[in-house]
């Protein structure tokens, strides 16, 4: 009989410890799985999910305002109407019809408090003791507020409260042109608010590519959101209206309500991870290429080792931990070896894999730029999609180095660059692998064949395959 209460325990119910306590209790394996708060943790609740559901109602919303334009007529729907309200029923369903099903097999500590450490193999929920063979920490992290002057003054919203809003503002004022802050400025602008930015970095999404930052800044300020980039904050403050910021750069800008997406942090101190002697650095916990932390039969998944701050990347993380808990030395994996994608969801969506072109200057790697537009599609044309691109940085023999799409589709399409990437795939074989037409992901195949086509701008080459051909029976 063993000694501890469990094989498994997780502490933490986002994507990282989903993936953990599923995969652990279908292999047979007895689980232990705490929350403090709700299955699904940020991305389920007040993050992925919500977002993207809020997204689709600004979309439709945008829609009726086009045919009215157009003086077609439409009826607005009552989702859009009353958003939240839509979103929250939703979110309720996926939890109590769906997501809970899942955990059938484990045992859940739900909503009863924080999970902290007694020693390496036990950690309490208020007065009681859980302990585990193995114990995957999945905590997750909190939305950042930066210090700025006068913004702790003030009532602030963030991922975790704004989808709980019962009226679209007049106005918003959002920190931050990252991810969460270009999603939730055109949903807001598109739902009749009125949205401004406001951006510490020189253009939107700066850990993507300029070029498709500039373009989706070019559609949000089209429909009306303003961008102000290259800014440093200098106060914000009450007013009658709801809050002034202002900038060293001069601006002064009023909203009604005003949205922190200014990155994430990691807050660890409820673990009191120092019971337990793990080690935690200025990213978070600190983790090995097997995702095992100093004590290694506690690993550290998803957003609290500080790696990649991405819902896929933390159930991705997940699955690699549980695996290398029971693989041998020489089947463990490196969860640093998979390539990320990541996606910002706006219209039109950005997407990225690999290494970006700064990342390629920096380590004076030799590339060449492939580059097909949206534009020059025919089914974009007709589809009336028709702004986008699809960028890829590769060696002159047809390395994938990285990727960049922006337009309709780039969030599917992007999956397929990431599986070249891990498999060092290259040009030629997309080039050679049938893609479905009209789908925008044939774009894709266009790239490759422009690669293969400049390829054939060699003399040498050309000469080559006239003298083939001619041989050829």
């Amino acid at each position: 009989m063993s000694k501890y209460d469990y094989d498994v325990l997780t502490i933490g119910l986002g994507p990282a410890g989903m993936a953990v306590s599923v995969m652990a209790s279908e292999m047979g394996l007895k689980v232990c799985a705490i929350e403090a708060r709700k299955i699904g943790g940020e991305c389920m609740n007040v993050g992925c999910i919500p977002s993207k559901a809020l997204l689709r109602i600004s979309e439709h919303r945008h829609a009726v305002n086009r045919f009215a334009d157009m003086q077609l007529g439409s009826v607005p729907s009552p989702e859009i109407l009353r958003p939240f309200e839509k979103i929250a029923n939703d979110i309720r369903y996926i939890n109590e019809a769906k997501t809970t099903k899942m955990f059938d097999k484990v045992d859940l500590v739900l909503g009863q408090g924080k999970a902290s450490f007694v020693d390496s193999h036990t950690v309490a929920v208020g007065d009681k003791q859980y302990s585990a063979r193995r114990i995957f920490i999945a905590a997750g992290t909190e939305p950042a507020v930066p210090p700025v002057p006068g913004l702790a003054e003030v009532d602030i919203l963030t991922n975790n409260n704004i989808f709980q809003l019962e009226t679209i503002p007049e106005s918003l004022l959002i920190l931050g042109g990252g991810a969460i802050g270009c999603e939730m400025a055109q949903a807001f602008q598109r739902l009749g608010s009125q949205v401004t930015i406001v951006h510490m970095d020189s253009h939107l999404v700066p850990i993507g590519d300029p070029e498709a930052a500039q373009m989706l800044e070019e559609h949000l300020t089209q429909e009306g959101v303003v961008v102000l980039n290259g800014r440093k904050i200098e106060s914000v403050e009450k007013t009658e209206k709801g809050v002034l910021l202002k900038t060293a750069e001069g601006d002064a800008v009023e909203a009604e309500r005003i949205l922190v997406a200014a990155g994430r942090k990691v807050d660890l101190t409820s673990l009191e991870l120092d019971k337990a002697n793990v080690q935690t650095g200025k990213r978070g916990i600190v983790v090995d290429k097997r995702l095992r932390t100093n004590q290694k039969h506690i690993f550290a998944v998803g957003d609290c080792n500080g790696h990649a701050q991405l819902s896929h990347a933390a159930m991705h993380q997940g699955m690699i931990a549980l695996m290398n808990a029971m693989m041998p030395g020489p089947m463990k994996m490196d969860f640093r070896r998979f390539s990320i994608p990541w996606t910002v969801f706006t219209d039109p969506e950005v997407s990225y894999v690999g290494m970006t072109e700064k990342e390629l200057k920096e380590k004076d790697v030799k590339y060449e730029t492939i580059q097909v537009r949206y534009d020059d599609y025919g089914a974009a044309i007709a589809e009336n999609v028709a702004y986008g691109f699809v960028k890829v940085f590769a060696s002159k023999s047809g390395r994938i180095y990285g990727v960049s799409i922006v337009g309709r589709g780039s969030g599917e399409m992007i999956n397929e660059w990431a599986l070249a990437i891990q498999h060092k795939l290259r040009l030629h074989q997309i080039m050679m692998q049938q893609h479905s037409f009209p789908t925008m992901g044939f774009l894709s195949k266009r790239v490759a064949e422009t690669w293969m086509m400049k390829r054939m701008g060699n003399p040498w080459l050309r000469r080559m395959a006239t003298f083939m051909y001619r041989l050829g029976k």
